[in-house]
């Protein structure tokens, strides 16, 4: 085994993530307005950046998204008596608890307030300590090019075959570890397109209205549809991106793309605000109406992901008016209005669904033997209350269909409303249901989601539009 030391990068080399924007998103969760001091510390120089940010917003080792390839690799070396040295442009403050964390280094070098130890910098730094290629070393970016014209031998990590071509004219290549891949289905379930779903209830007052064969209606629905889910997909970029500490704590949620690592940070970035000024601009070509609506999404979704879902109960509350938030834009976007049956309706059932969402939460936790994260108000214990809660406001969303099926207005608009009132019992059985799922542990994606994809919610879904359809035209037996 050699006696030359192996130096090793942290930032996408031994996590796949970069900790500078880890910490950015961090301060720009916990203390938004702090956010605004960071060009201040950044015309102190970049070390003195990263310094304050560490100190706001400590690293918590366990949680990161570690490259285990290398890992594993390190921890071979290491048995065969290698020395390890963890070199790192992030300041001391985050890498000293990773290393702690690991066990694996024996030394720990990082940026320290006054220098920040990145390329040539980190180049000087190990030529003054072990000499010219008096270690191997191994990084991931352009910017270790310098040190590798100083090293004995190049560990290149996840980088493109380009860079590793560069290190090999540095100094001799010991190792190229592939980057993890990003393909269009990783991407596709970034944005949450199966959660598109959720915008057919743009639909509910065109079909309410009876105005099904109108073509000019359906076209703007198909663009309200759309730039609804450029929209949401951006508010669920920008949600993950600031829930990547208890996303990785979550049983299902660590294997997302920005929380895993696969997608960087800095990518989610730059990719929230494109596909928010993308469905924004669509939403302009639908009507005024249905643009600002689109608006108000946007903002309540936003104070939903920074502030409201830690409070106890009113995020269910707010959650449930997410959903209606797509009715009633909907309705804008054909021009029509929305009775007090269908608003009464609709929210109840929704907060019910809201109920559900963050029961099947609970429940998972509770399954494994986790607690929820510090930053949500709700407790394990609170599971049954929950429970109660949402079956209570489905039932009442029942309630208000049956006194809707005996008003006025259903004999204004329905040839034979008695035959409706199969719509009751099917609602009742789809309700209990959802409510039979979650209790037993099968509820893992949005409660509308996961009806799209149950065979039991469809046939429900089906029964329920064919008791409306025979009030509507009638029975011709």
């Amino acid at each position: 085994m050699t006696t030359h030391p192996l130096v090793v990068d942290l930032d996408g080399t031994l996590v796949h993530t970069d900790m500078l924007h880890e910490s950015a998103l961090q301060l720009l969760r916990d203390a938004p307005l702090a956010v605004l001091r960071i060009p201040g510390w950044l015309m102190q120089g970049k070390a003195q950046l990263k310094q304050h940010l560490a100190a706001r917003c400590p690293v918590d080792p366990a949680g990161l998204p570690y490259n285990t390839e290398l890992l594993q690799w390190l921890q071979a070396q290491r048995a065969a008596g290698r020395k390890l040295i963890l070199c790192t442009a992030s300041d001391r403050q985050l890498a000293q608890p990773i290393a702690d964390h690991l066990g694996l280094f024996d030394e720990v070098m990082a940026s320290d307030g006054q220098i920040n130890l990145a390329g040539a910098a980190k180049a000087a730094a190990l030529v003054q300590r072990f000499g010219p290629a008096g270690f191997d070393y191994a990084g991931n970016s352009s910017a270790d090019v310098p040190v590798w014209q100083h090293a004995r031998r190049a560990i290149v990590v996840s980088a493109s075959a380009a860079l590793v071509d560069q290190a090999r004219a540095c100094c001799e290549l010991e190792k190229h570890i592939q980057p993890p891949v990003a393909g269009l289905a990783i991407w596709l379930r970034m944005l949450r397109t199966h959660q598109w779903l959720k915008n057919v209830l743009l639909c509910v007052p065109l079909l309410g209205a009876h105005k099904l064969t109108d073509t000019a209606l359906w076209l703007s629905l198909a663009m309200a549809f759309v730039a609804f889910g450029l929209c949401a997909s951006a508010v669920y970029v920008t949600n993950d991106l600031l829930d990547l500490h208890s996303d990785r704590h979550h049983p299902h949620k660590r294997t997302r793309a920005l929380a895993a690592g696969t997608v960087a940070a800095w990518q989610g970035v730059l990719l929230a605000p494109v596909l928010l000024a993308a469905g924004l601009a669509l939403a302009a070509q639908v009507t005024p109406g249905f643009l600002g609506w689109m608006l108000c999404y946007v903002g309540v979704t936003s104070a939903y992901s920074l502030w409201i879902k830690r409070l106890l109960l009113i995020d269910c509350l707010v959650l449930a008016s997410l959903y209606m938030l797509r009715v009633v834009a909907g309705a804008a976007a054909v021009n029509f209005g929305l009775t007090f049956w269908l608003l009464a309706f609709s929210g109840f059932l929704f907060l019910s669904l809201a109920f559900v969402k963050r029961y099947a939460e609970l429940s998972l936790h509770s399954q494994h033997g986790t607690a929820p994260s510090t930053r949500r108000a709700y407790r394990v214990s609170d599971a049954p209350l929950v429970q109660t809660l949402g079956v209570t406001s489905g039932v009442a969303a029942a309630v208000l269909l049956a006194l809707y099926l005996n008003s006025d207005a259903v004999l204004r608009l329905y040839r034979t409303p008695a035959l409706m009132w199969a719509a009751v019992p099917v609602l009742l059985f789809w309700i209990s249901w959802m409510w039979m799922q979650a209790h037993r542990g099968a509820m893992h994606d949005d409660p509308l989601v996961f009806a799209v994809k149950d065979r039991a919610s469809l046939w429900s879904g089906a029964a329920f539009a064919g008791a409306l359809a025979l009030g509507s035209l009638g029975w011709a037996g």
